[in-house]
């Protein structure tokens, strides 16, 4: 348990280490837990950190990318980015204007699971 404890610790602060924030405009969401902000004067595609929301085809798809267009489109956000995934995407966290983690809004709310086992900054390869 100490073990598993530690472990914890050690990933939430090589996680944060590696993490930088930005702020755009969201200006297009693909689906629950991919959108597209403007960043330097372009759309910047961003992979939710830590989530899984249905893919395109997939019970509730629809509605998750509704749930996550409700939170963001069109609002300035802050992001807190970990890196790439494999397609090119930066790996955020999204936080709204009052401090809410859009990525917990969306698991709280039932849209989309989030990865126990996780590398860091939580993005979980498929």
């Amino acid at each position: 348990m100490k073990r598993l404890a530690l472990c914890s610790v050690l990933l939430l602060f090589s996680s944060s280490l590696d993490a930088a924030d930005f702020s755009g405009q969201v200006v297009s969401v693909l689906d629950g837990d991919t959108i597209e902000v403007l960043h330097n004067n372009r759309a910047e595609r961003i992979r939710l950190n830590g989530i899984d929301c249905p893919e395109k085809g997939q019970a509730y798809d629809k509605k998750a990318k509704q749930a996550a267009s409700a939170l963001v489109f069109g609002k300035e956000v802050t992001f807190q980015a970990y890196g790439k995934d494999e397609y090119g995407r930066t790996i955020a966290d999204v936080l709204l204007p009052d401090g809410s983690n859009v990525n917990h809004e969306l698991v709280k709310d039932g849209w989309c699971c989030w990865y126990r086992k996780c590398v860091p900054g939580g993005y979980h390869p498929r």
